[in-house]
């Protein structure tokens, strides 16, 4: 329950005129009321194996079959699964027109766009699961908005692989070896096999997106509230824009399952602990109105 006196506060800034540009940091945790997994942390394991085992280059070029297995699932239980009210709260921010706004997500699993948000105020800033791209380095093809599932036959997906016979926490089903052959191959060179047009660890964030989150930090000259949402404040790109809004003297709401306690003693931010889709939905409705 969010203490009340607290959430007044926050209305009131809200309803101010002191509230007209907002930056909004979006992270796993918002997605995992719509039954998602962040892959972090206990139980975020694959068959026993962890993100950082299969999300880089290296994990793809040893076994490009384990690692699309791997993504045909993420797509699969992606595709499955609905946007929550707390991406219909952003969603519905975004299409505000008397808010200068802008979401940074590091989700790449397409629940703000199925939500409605505005994408030319979207940053995808980690890639889509639903993007691919060619490996060959003399080859830029890459097609976005692919949910094909599975996007080959050879990497059909069932359920039954993930069932637990025993429930007991001892059944680890068997992995398939794939032969390359079966991979998803580049359409246009016809040679380079495709991969998840995600960034994975040791990769470059889109300097593009880059650009154009600075490019609403310095037009705006000042971000009066910065929505850190599902993600920890420490974690980069998070922490530097974080810091940017402060010294801006911008303020900050954090919407996660654990008070950040430095935030919290400074008395620069409001927090609101809990889930995302239960807390933002109340903690936004001055601007929102309500979602039914």
């Amino acid at each position: 329950m969010i203490p009340p006196q607290h959430l007044e506060s926050f209305h009131d800034f809200l309803r101010s005129s002191n509230c007209k540009t907002i930056l909004a940091l979006i992270g796993a945790g918002l997605s995992v009321s719509s039954g998602l997994p962040t892959f972090r942390g206990s139980g975020g394991d694959w068959k026993n194996y962890t993100s950082i085992d299969l999300a880089t280059p290296d994990a793809f070029d040893r076994d490009p079959g384990l690692v699309w297995q791997f993504y045909s699932y993420r797509r699969h239980m992606a595709l499955n699964a609905m946007p929550n009210t707390g991406h219909y709260t952003i969603s519905k921010l975004s299409l505000l027109n008397k808010i200068n706004f802008l979401s940074i997500t590091q989700n790449i699993d397409g629940l703000s766009q199925r939500s409605g948000h505005d994408p030319d105020k979207l940053l995808e800033f980690h890639g889509s699961l639903f993007s691919v791209k060619c490996t060959n380095f003399i080859c830029s093809y890459k097609i976005n908005n692919n949910f094909d599932d599975p996007i080959t036959k050879k990497l059909e997906f069932s359920l039954k692989d993930f069932i637990n016979p025993n429930n007991d926490g001892s059944y680890t089903p068997p992995i398939p070896n794939i032969d390359e052959s079966w991979l998803p191959h580049c359409p246009d060179c016809e040679e380079g096999l495709l991969r998840p047009g995600i960034v994975w660890f040791g990769e470059s964030l889109p300097l593009q997106l880059i650009d154009r989150a600075d490019e609403f930090m310095i037009q705006n000259k000042k971000v009066d509230l910065i929505l850190v949402i599902g993600t920890s404040r420490s974690v980069w790109p998070a922490s530097s824009y974080v810091e940017m809004v402060k010294e801006q003297g911008g303020n900050i709401a954090i919407f996660n399952t654990e008070f950040d306690n430095d935030l919290e003693n400074d008395g620069s931010c409001w927090q609101f602990i809990g889930d995302c889709a239960d807390t933002l939905p109340i903690a936004l409705e001055p601007l929102i109105g309500s979602l039914s």
